[in-house]
């Protein structure tokens, strides 16, 4: 067996030196929305994935692995090694899904040690430039940045390196087919290959297109036949092509004769959607219960890690960023609070029952909380507290669960235990202080004037919106609005950070109903411009028209959109203002 040799690297974090480390190749591979149920391997006899199945009694499988409840929050984890909330990532969308410009992910960290570095599918961690996957380590990316997309089959949100494509094939498919012509080009080093998957995120769609419907309509109508419905057939076919997809990977590892210098890691960003089968688990995606955060974890490294090995331990996704960096002989970045321990003692040995003393939860969309949606875990107990969007906890709303004896989280003990569940409640609350300590959370400023994004979209989720009439109307992403303006002076307004002064044309994508109309301003800084939007053949159809330039000078500033005059039903409904930079100032 060949491998790699890694320069001498110092790595006091562990306390040693690793001399010549082997540098193994690491596929990564990331499902979204996907159950710890979710498999065959966990006893679900309706849903079939013989491939993954065959991954987990190939490699080691971490039966207590834990994500956090929603997708992003995992992503900054795992590309940090840190708990979201450090990161400064707090939500989603609505901007708050956005890494932190002083993160270092662990791409940067691969490529430092000589790896090539390829993403492709859902990135979700910033979709402006310097916030894109490309200008954050990776060499390679073909995906797209939204939580979701739309169009699985003939995809129309897809980006190569910060540019716009067009794409055929079902997502799934066209993902895999760009990780396995990334690794068929590694040929000279080490790589590290990231196919984070968007199946089997909603919409909940598989064969849609012309030449798709025909596989699409047969897996559908297998898992009908099972006896589940519509709903859950269709989650389970995506879940099935994912299968068949990761088969093609490790297949071709096998006939480049990689697997033996590969490690494979399947896991999923969060807990299922699916709800035919839960294997006994309470909760689901967006859930602090053991289904909305436990996921699997399979990893697969031939005569390293035992085949068959099965971990016990409570482990989180922070660690796959130290753990990674052991594998490639790499030190941990000595100027950020890394969260994760490396998994590779545990992997190595193939058992383990500890590891991390506590786990913790936290997950409120508008700003992190330590009240509401939280739990934290140590390897018997877990104390948790999880109320409706809007309603406020007390603590009679807390429960306390011996996962050893109930991990279906169905007894709540709290009153038999009250020094457990005070011990617990003040290492959350230690704990809840220290990773928010000195983050502010909102929308990062928008950057204009980027070298490689001469164009930038601003759009409505990012925006602050004053009114009693105005809405902001969520369509997933490309299709939001900011609408029912009727009064002057009502507005939504954006904060922007000019990369480059500049002339910039400004134009807005809108929709506007024939019954409304009026005038509507574009201000930036003291730079204003008007416009009076012609009827669109129905409100909810948008086109772009341009509204004039502006100067805007380097640094941050303010964008507003504001009604001067409206008439009818609405002013229009803003589905966009967009900013080209043009030239430079004249004065400057």
């Amino acid at each position: 067996m060949l491998f790699r040799c890694a320069i001498l690297v110092a790595c006091s974090c562990w306390g040693v030196h690793v001399h010549a480390a082997e540098q193994p190749n690491i596929l990564f591979i990331l499902t979204d929305d996907q159950g710890w149920w979710d498999l065959g391997m966990r006893g679900n006899t309706d849903i079939d994935t013989p491939v993954i199945d065959q991954l987990s009694r190939d490699g080691v499988d971490l039966t207590r692995f834990y994500a956090a409840p929603v997708c992003a929050p995992t992503r900054a984890g795992l590309m940090t090694g840190r708990y979201c909330f450090r990161t400064g990532l707090y939500n989603t969308r609505f901007g708050g899904d956005t890494l932190g410009s002083g993160e270092t992910t662990i791409a940067e960290v691969l490529k430092k040690a000589g790896y090539r570095t390829g993403c492709f599918g859902k990135w979700h961690l910033g979709k402006y430039a310097p916030y894109q996957p490309h200008n954050r380590g990776f060499d390679e990316f073909l995906g797209h940045y939204h939580g979701h997309i739309d169009e699985y089959d003939y995809p129309d949100q897809i980006v190569h390196n910060g540019k716009p494509v067009e794409a055929r094939r079902y997502v799934t498919d066209l993902f895999t087919d760009a990780a396995i012509e990334f690794i068929e080009g590694a040929k000279d080093r080490p790589w590290f290959c990231y196919l984070a998957l968007n199946a089997p995120h909603s919409p909940w769609v598989v064969g849609t297109s012309h030449d798709g419907q025909a596989r699409g309509d047969l897996l559908i109508n297998k898992y009908l036949k099972r006896g589940l419905v519509l709903r859950e057939a269709r989650i389970y076919a995506m879940i099935d092509i994912i299968d068949q997809n990761v088969g093609r990977l490790l297949k071709r590892l096998d006939e480049l004769d990689l697997a033996d210098d590969t490690v494979v890691v399947f896991m999923t960003d969060n807990g299922g959607v699916s709800k035919h089968f839960k294997a006994g688990l309470k909760g689901n995606k967006g859930s602090i219960y053991e289904g909305g955060v436990r996921v699997p974890l399979l990893v697969r490294w031939p005569d390293h890690f035992p085949a068959g090995g099965v971990v016990a331990a409570q482990c989180s996704h922070v660690d796959l960023f130290p753990t990674f960096c052991e594998l490639a002989g790499q030190a941990l970045p000595a100027d950020l609070k890394i969260d994760g321990i490396s998994l590779a003692p545990l992997l190595k040995a193939g058992a383990g029952q500890r590891h991390h003393e506590y786990v913790y939860h936290a997950w409120d969309r508008y700003h992190p909380n330590p009240n509401n949606r939280w739990a934290i875990s140590d390897q018997r107990w877990k104390l948790a507290c999880q109320v409706r969007t809007g309603e406020q906890a007390t603590q009679q709303n807390w429960r306390l669960y011996d996962l050893a004896n109930d991990p279906g989280e169905k007894n709540n003990v709290l009153g038999k235990h009250p020094q457990i569940v005070k011990r617990l409640r003040t290492e959350f609350l230690r704990w809840f202080r220290e990773v928010t300590d000195g983050v502010k959370y909102q929308p990062a400023p928008i950057p204009i004037g980027h070298p490689d994004e001469r164009l930038v979209e601003i759009q409505p989720s990012w925006a602050t919106w004053r009114g009693k009439n105005i809405e902001y109307v969520f369509r997933g992403y490309d299709w939001d609005t900011i609408q029912g303006w009727r009064e002057p002076g009502e507005s939504a307004s954006w904060r922007i950070d000019a990369l480059r002064g500049g002339e910039y044309e400004v134009a807005i994508s809108y929709g506007r109903s024939a019954r409304g109309g009026g005038t509507l301003k574009i201000a930036v800084g003291d730079q204003a411009v008007e416009t009076s939007p012609p009827a669109t053949p129905t409100a909810d159809v948008f086109t772009r028209i341009v509204i004039g330039r502006v100067s805007i000078p380097r640094g941050a500033t303010t964008l507003k959109a504001e009604v001067v005059k409206a008439h009818g039903v609405e002013l229009m409904r803003l589905n966009g203002v967009f900013l080209r930079r043009v030239g430079d100032l004249k004065d400057r």
